[in-house]
C-alpha cells in the first residue's frame, strides 16, 4: 500500500529535514509516525543519519512503529528492531543492519548500562513526549547524559502541556539542553510563574509569560491541530447522572469524611489529593479494595474488593441497549471495575488493560476496526497511546471518570479522529453528589490545569464541613 502524504505532511517533513531538533505537536490522526518516518527516510538517503532511536510508550513500541513499516510501501525498506524481550541484546551484534530501535521508557536503564563497544545512533526521537515532562523522574535522568551524542533531536506528542506551561521545560530541554527555557527547572519557574497558593506550591505564569514562552518556542516547534486539516465529525457529550442506593451513599459518605480531613491541611499537591479521592472515586463507581490482600498461593497477594452497589453498571446496560449492537467502547479505572462489568455483560467481552499482550492488543484492535466487536472495556490509561479505533462508526462510555485530562483527550481521541464518519458521542456516567461532580466540573474547565483539581478539592471540602 502506497502512503501518499498530504500538503500538511509535506510540511511537516521539511520542518523536521530542515531542522536538527524539532518538535511536532500534531493531535492524533494527523499521521505523525509516518511524518517522521518519512523525515527519516530522506535524511538518511542524503547521508544526514544513519540511525535512529526511538523512545515510545508499550503500545506504540509494539504496534504504532513497526506496524507502519510494514503498512506503506514507501517505508518497507527500513529495517525497525523493537528493543523488547528476549533477545535484545542482539541489536549490538548485528550493528547497522538496523535502520531504527524502538525502545520504551522502561527500557532505558537497560540500554544505558549495557556496555556499548560503541554509539550506534545520531537519531533521537521521543514519541509522547509528555512522559519526560518531569526533571526529575528516573527516565529523564537517564537520558540527560546521552542527549548530546545525538546529531539530532526530535519529540512528538499531541498534548505538549496537559497540566500546564510548566510540563514543556522536560520536553523541550530534549531538543536544545535549555537554551529555549532555560537550563534548570528553577529558573524556568522563576522567570515565567509567580508562586501562589497554600504554601507557595503552584505557580501561575506570570501576566506576559504566555507570549514570551510561545515567541521561544517558535523557531522549535510546528503545531498542528486536527480540526484545521481534517474533516472530523461532531463530537458530543451527554452527562448521564445515577443516583447510589441509600446504603452506598452511607458507605460513601464515611470515606468522604476522611477525604476531607486528609484534604484539611494547609499543604494540598496533587499526589495527596489523588490519594485522599481515590477510595471515594472507587466507591462511586460501585466497589472498594479492602485493606491488605489475599494469600494467591505464589507467595504474592491479590487485591480484594467489596461490591457495593451496580447503578453505573446499569446505566452503562442502558446506554448498550439503546445501541442496538452498534460498537461501543466503554472506559473503566479499577479492577472491580471491569469485573462488574463482566459480570453484567459477560467474561468473553473483550478488554484492553493491564495484563494484556501485545499479540492480544493488535487482535482487539483488528476486531473492532473490521466492526466485529459492539462492545469493548478499556483502561484510559492503558489505550491513550498507540490504539486507532476510528474504523467504525462508536459511542464512548466513560463509566468511571479520571481527572487526568491528558489520558481523558487521548482516550475519546482514539475514536473520535480521521477515518470516522459519524458524529462521537461521549456519555459520562455521574454519580450525583459525589467527588465524580468535582472531576466534572474539572474536566470542563478551559486552562486544563491540574490546579483546577486542588480548587476544586479545597472548595468541595469547606462546603463539607460547614
Amino acid at each position: 500500500m502506497r502512503w501518499v502524504p498530504h500538503d500538511y505532511q509535506r510540511k511537516a517533513i521539511r520542518f523536521i529535514i530542515d531542522k536538527a531538533c524539532a518538535g511536532l505537536f500534531l493531535d492524533p490522526g494527523l499521521g505523525k509516525t509516518s511524518i517522521m518516518l518519512a523525515a527519516f527516510k530522506i535524511m538518511k538517503a542524503k547521508g544526514y543519519v544513519k540511525r535512529m532511536l526511538v523512545i515510545t510508550p508499550l503500545r506504540p513500541m509494539q504496534s504504532t512503529w513497526p506496524g507502519e513499516v510494514a503498512k506503506w510501501d514507501e517505508f518497507n525498506g527500513l529495517h525497525l528492531n523493537v528493543l523488547h524481550g528476549p533477545g535484545k541484546e542482539l541489536f549490538i551484534s548485528d550493528g547497522p543492519a538496523y535502520d531504527i530501535d524502538v525502545i520504551n521508557p522502561e527500557g532505558l536503564p537497560w540500554l544505558f548500562s549495557y556496555p556499548m563497544k560503541w554509539w550506534p545512533w545520531d537519531v533521537l526521537c521521543v514519541d509522547e513526549s509528555t512522559r519526560f515532562k518531569h526533571t526529575n523522574t528516573q527516565r529523564f535522568h537517564m537520558l540527560k547524559p546521552h542527549l548530546e551524542k545525538f546529531h539530532r533531536r526530535y519529540i512528538l506528542t499531541g498534548s505538549p502541556a496537559p497540566n500546564g506551561l510548566l510540563d514543556l521545560f522536560g520536553q523541550i530541554f530534549i531538543l536544545d539542553l535549555g537554551h529555549a527555557l532555560e537550563r534548570f527547572i528553577t529558573k524556568y519557574r522563576i522567570k515565567y510563574f509567580n508562586s501562589t497558593g497554600y504554601g507557595g506550591y503552584t505557580w501561575v505564569p506570570k501576566e506576559d509569560s504566555e507570549e514570551r514562552i510561545y515567541a521561544k518556542l517558535r523557531p522549535l516547534v510546528l503545531r498542528m491541530d486536527a480540526k484545521d486539516y481534517l474533516q472530523l465529525p461532531p463530537l458530543i457529550y451527554n452527562r448521564v447522572e445515577v443516583e447510589l442506593p441509600a446504603a452506598a451513599m452511607k458507605v460513601y459518605r464515611q470515606m468522604e469524611a476522611l477525604m476531607v480531613a486528609d484534604l484539611a491541611g494547609e499543604k494540598v499537591t496533587a499526589a495527596n489529593a489523588a490519594a485522599a479521592t481515590m477510595k471515594c472515586r472507587q466507591i462511586a463507581n460501585g466497589g472498594i479494595y479492602k485493606a491488605g490482600g489475599t494469600d494467591n498461593g505464589e507467595g504474592s497477594f491479590e487485591r480484594v474488593a467489596l461490591e457495593i452497589h451496580e447503578a453505573k453498571v446499569d446505566a452503562v446496560e442502558e446506554i448498550v441497549e439503546e445501541r442496538q449492537g452498534r460498537p461501543t467502547l466503554v472506559a473503566y479505572a479499577f479492577d472491580h471495575d471491569l469485573a462488574r462489568l463482566q459480570r453484567r455483560f459477560g467474561p468473553d467481552i473483550p478488554w484492553i488493560g493491564g495484563g494484556v499482550s501485545g499479540r492480544r492488543f493488535r487482535e482487539i484492535e483488528a476486531a473492532w476496526n473490521a466492526g466485529h466487536l459492539p462492545l469493548l472495556f478499556a483502561q484510559p490509561q492503558s489505550v491513550a497511546h498507540g490504539l486507532n479505533l476510528q474504523g467504525t462508526p462508536a459511542h464512548v462510555v466513560e463509566a468511571a471518570l479520571t481527572w487526568n485530562l491528558e489520558d481523558r483527550s487521548q482516550f475519546i481521541q482514539r475514536v473520535w479522529r480521521q477515518g470516522q464518519t459519524e458524529p462521537v458521542i461521549v456519555h459520562s456516567i455521574v454519580a450525583k453528589d459525589t467527588v465524580d461532580e468535582v472531576i466534572m466540573r474539572v474536566l470542563g474547565k478551559k486552562d486544563r490545569t491540574q490546579q483546577a483539581l486542588l480548587d476544586a478539592l479545597k472548595d468541595y471540602g469547606k462546603r463539607r464541613v460547614a
